[in-house]
């Protein structure tokens, strides 16, 4: 199944489980955090780990999501009152309604096709403020993250909340210009095996800031970790801070 992961009821649970708070949210975290009592809106929020606890810091919080299993486990969460959730895509977004725009968990390479990805960037620049910001992470494709995605290097075991554990892994199924195809295996200890399959957009830092000014976006900074460090000598990321003109936020 194409992004089972998040769609499936049984894998979201694992995602849930496997995909911890950790640096990247620390980063995300404090990028809205500068902006105190933000309208924040998290695009992409899955099952709402992030979104749930920008929500808690006091900013006014909107998740979208297209996948409805992950909507169901954010809305679950504790907190999770406290957030307005939106089944569908960026499409769907008013306008001039934020000052914030999150897409965290590699969202952004989702969107392979260029022309998608351009509507993605028009929607948000028509919903946030005049000198609204966007913080987005994307693998850096000089990392060739890719070839580490086979079932020896990314081979893991995954403890749900119930006890049960999971093994799984993923692999790569296909490199073609920038774009990666992979599966992920999941193996439950009752028996069942699911698949979920996916396809990601891996851009070079060039590519990124011209659809960013394509799009009307003014491009901050451009990081290669989530403790700030140059492009190339981080985390294998490109973390973007672009906002809309003309005010130029602080970051």
């Amino acid at each position: 199944m194409r992004h089972a992961e998040f769609r499936h009821h049984r894998l979201v649970q694992v995602y849930d489980a496997e995909c911890k708070w950790g640096p990247d949210d620390d980063f995300f975290q404090a990028m809205v955090d500068e902006t105190p009592a933000a309208r924040v809106l998290d695009l992409g929020c899955g099952t709402g780990r992030l979104t749930v606890a920008l929500a808690a810091a006091g900013h006014t919080v909107t998740g979208v999501d297209p996948a409805g299993a992950s909507l169901a486990a954010a809305r679950a969460k504790p907190g999770g009152e406290r957030v307005t959730w939106i089944e569908g895509t960026s499409a769907l977004l008013p306008d001039r309604a934020f000052d914030v725009a999150v897409l965290t968990s590699h969202v952004a390479q989702f969107f392979v096709d260029d022309a998608e990805w351009a509507r993605t960037l028009a929607d948000l620049a028509r919903a946030l403020v005049p000198g609204g910001r966007l913080v987005f992470d994307a693998r850096d494709p000089a990392d060739r993250r890719w070839e580490r995605w086979n079932p020896v290097d990314s081979r893991r075991l995954v403890t749900l909340p119930d006890g049960g554990e999971v093994r799984a892994w993923t692999r790569t199924t296909g490199v073609r210009d920038g774009v990666v195809d992979f599966t992920h295996h999941y193996h439950f200890d009752d028996g069942e095996e699911l698949l979920s399959s996916a396809t990601l957009r891996f851009r070079t830092e060039a590519e990124l800031r011209a659809s960013l000014t394509r799009a009307g976006f003014l491009v901050n900074r451009v990081y290669g970790g989530w403790q700030r460090e140059p492009v190339g000598r981080g985390d294998g990321e490109f973390v973007v801070l672009a906002h809309t003109g003309p005010v130029a936020p602080i970051f």
